[in-house]
């Protein structure tokens, strides 16, 4: 998230009257909750992990989704709520989270849902995933989304949250890919997984994976990673990342988005009938038969043996120079992948409906008017019981769309600081709060700046910190069609 920066300054005049702002008494009760929240966050996320394209089934024939969609619980707030819970209940047999997945269309019937039941890892986060779910031949859509219906094994929901949209696909295109349809193509800094499977046997699909800081073949659990294209001319230690789509025969570097952890650099290499090409020079499509050699080896290539990750040298082709021969364990298939995280804070909050639809903030857009700024949020599944909040300081908002919010800058001032002697930057972070105390935290955050105008005396730009000059230095953006000014940080 870019964190917003703006010069503070007096306020000449009130906001719109017409925006919504909370009864002072409520208003009372939820500065107080979420003063606590920022002192003590008990957030709770749910992480909704799968694939960006699904093949459809035929016939009685079942594609299952692969990888299969996956979900994670995470966050300090589902102990706190399961225990209030416990404590409520007296007993323990109703706090345990229960979830069911599906597609979008398929309604409510949890007969045409996968049943979803979570374990604790050893990282404390609960994990489930969706194995049989598949989309027949008789849906036409050539897009759908996942429904994930969570609750507490009481009965108590807990709500209702979809993936990204994902596309659906007859098969994996044998056709060379064209860069005038890029739908299936796969470009640089995107996030993939890879999964292998000996003989063609959906029992024995192995996903790399990292555990342990190692890289692992697993049989229950993928990664996510981050595929990027590199400058094949610049050495290894410096590895500069590229733009554009990743094509065979390019230089890339495989980064576990959850851990950060790298694989060295590698070549792609397309596979055909258990060979790698060394000359084909294409764009990489979904669901695509692909060999990793690792640079500047001697024909070696990422292999799987059983649950490890390990080296295997290819055969040379003495007919055939442009190939080289691989095992099974070598050839992996690549795909597309998507990430939705879901946050919010029940702990504090006397919500009786569910959490969703949970607000996701995309990017926020400052502008001015005289001396008011106004703030557009913009993101997804927003409405018109959600107030801004910048720190534990309430703005008066105007809903404006599902996709957008709107809301008046509270003044400086509202965080005990005069405007007159501000000196350093203040930031605050950006929360939505319904109406009934349920907190959406985000990853933005909000920045008051000193203006120079402000700060009496040059002597004072002196004692600023060296993190404010670097803030100032990376400014890129600057809007001064009114008296205030967006100031974007890269």
């Amino acid at each position: 998230a870019e964190p917003l920066t703006h010069p503070c300054r007096p306020r000449s005049r009130s906001p719109p009257r017409c925006w919504l702002r909370s009864h002072p008494y409520q208003a009372s009760l939820l500065r107080d909750s979420v003063r606590r929240y920022l002192q003590l966050p008990a957030d709770q996320t749910v992480l909704i992990l799968h694939a960006k394209v699904a093949q459809k089934s035929y016939g009685n024939e079942k594609r299952f989704f692969c990888p299969p969609p996956c979900v994670y619980l995470s966050g300090p707030g589902w102990k706190l709520k399961q225990e209030q819970i416990k404590a409520r209940d007296l007993g323990e047999a109703g706090f345990r989270v229960c979830g069911y997945m599906g597609l979008d269309s398929m309604g409510s019937s949890l007969m045409e849902t996968q049943k979803l039941s979570f374990e604790e890892q050893p990282d404390a986060k609960g994990f489930s995933c969706a194995k049989a779910l598949y989309i027949s031949d008789t849906d036409k859509r050539k897009h759908f989304r996942l429904v994930l219906k969570l609750f507490f094994s009481n009965g108590q929901e807990i709500g209702t949250f979809h993936s990204k949209l994902i596309k659906v696909i007859s098969k994996p295109s044998q056709k060379k890919q064209s860069l005038k349809n890029t739908d299936l193509c796969i470009s640089s800094g995107s996030r993939v997984s890879l999964f292998n499977r000996l003989r063609s046997q959906t029992v024995s699909t192995r996903y790399l994976s990292v555990e342990g800081g190692a890289f692992i073949a697993s049989a229950r659990q993928w990664a996510a990673f981050t595929l990027h294209l590199a400058d094949e001319r610049c050495s290894r230690s410096e590895f500069p990342l590229r733009e554009g789509y990743i094509r065979y025969g390019s230089v890339v570097q495989l980064v576990c988005t959850a851990t950060g952890v790298t694989l060295p650099p590698l070549i792609i290499r397309k596979v055909m009938k258990q060979y790698a090409m060394l000359d084909v020079d294409e764009p990489i499509s979904q669901l695509h038969k692909c060999a990793f050699q690792f640079q500047g080896s001697d024909r070696m290539y990422l292999c799987l043996s059983t649950e490890k990750v390990i080296q295997f040298q290819a055969s040379p082709c003495p007919k055939e120079a442009n190939r080289e021969l691989l095992n099974d364990g070598s050839c992996w298939t690549i795909i597309s992948t998507e990430t939705v995280e879901y946050t919010f804070s029940e702990s504090l909050a006397c919500a009786r409906e569910p959490v969703s639809p949970v607000p996701l903030i995309a990017a926020l857009q400052l502008t001015g008017g005289g001396d008011v700024a106004m703030l557009e949020v913009q993101g997804e599944y927003f409405h018109a019981q959600l107030k801004v909040w910048f720190g534990d300081v309430e703005a008066e908002t105007m809903y404006r769309s599902p996709k957008s919010l709107v809301c008046v800058v509270p003044d400086v001032s509202a965080f005990g600081s005069d405007w007159r002697w501000l000196r350093y930057p203040i930031t605050v972070p950006l929360l939505l709060v319904r109406d009934d105390g349920l907190i959406y935290s985000s990853s933005f955050t909000f920045t008051y700046t000193p203006e120079q105008s402000c700060i009496p005396g040059q002597q004072v730009l002196s004692d600023v910190p060296q993190d404010s000059d670097k803030l100032l230095d990376s400014i890129h953006q600057e809007f001064t069609r009114t008296n205030f000014h967006l100031f974007t940080q890269t």
